[in-house]
């Protein structure tokens, strides 16, 4: 049986109660960004979902109707924040600016997985498969990942060969020959295991 997201936890919370979520913690490129959503209890988009249980076409839609009639804020962190904090840290960083960026501070915040962002002044709930249980969290999911796919696509156009369009700078097996073949972008997380393996095997072979 599969789980379908509902409103459960907001109902039983009360006020504004806020979903947030990351996306781009796998990637090898890119930022890593979150999003931070208040929903309209009496406007409440149909089919939301954990976003990878959706079509592209789907989340498009559901993105766009969310940016209507919810409290919608992105938060990011940067290639070089990644490096430095580390992919954790920093997806947590890109959740508390997410949440900082709402129209009207929230109440609550019910996040997806079992780490909360440091420094939050409002409680908060984590949830292990948010996205799936609240469909404020799965509103969130929905928003970063569409978002980031924006991103992403932008930035092949700059940076051709790397399938960004498609992997969305995931270690997909064009993504990692093309790594190989032409280097690394500025956009490319060096911290990250293959990356770096690709890096100083160069080094190590040219020698």
């Amino acid at each position: 049986m599969s789980e379908k997201p509902d409103f459960t936890f907001e109902t039983r919370i009360g006020g504004r109660v806020a979903g947030l979520d990351e996306v781009g913690r796998g990637p090898l490129a890119g930022p890593v960004l979150a999003a931070a959503v208040v929903l309209d209890p009496h406007h409440i988009p149909q089919g939301l979902n954990d976003s990878k249980k959706l079509s592209e076409k789907r989340r498009d839609t559901l993105a766009a109707q969310l940016y209507e009639c919810a409290d919608v804020s992105i938060g990011r962190a940067e290639v070089e924040e990644i490096e430095e904090i580390n992919i954790l840290q920093a997806s947590l960083l890109a959740m508390r600016r997410a949440l900082e960026g709402l129209a009207d501070p929230a109440d609550h915040v019910l996040v997806d997985g079992k780490f909360l962002p440091k420094g939050l002044n409002i409680p908060a709930t984590p949830l292990i498969k948010g996205d799936t249980r609240s469909v404020t969290i799965a509103a969130a999911s929905i928003v970063a990942k569409v978002a980031r796919d924006e991103i992403m696509c932008a930035l092949a156009q700059q940076y051709p060969g790397y399938g960004w369009e498609k992997n969305a700078g995931y270690p997909t097996k064009q993504h990692r020959e093309a790594l190989i073949a032409l280097g690394p972008t500025p956009h490319h997380r060096r911290t990250f295991k293959t990356v770096h393996n690709i890096l100083y095997q160069d080094k190590t072979t040219s020698h």
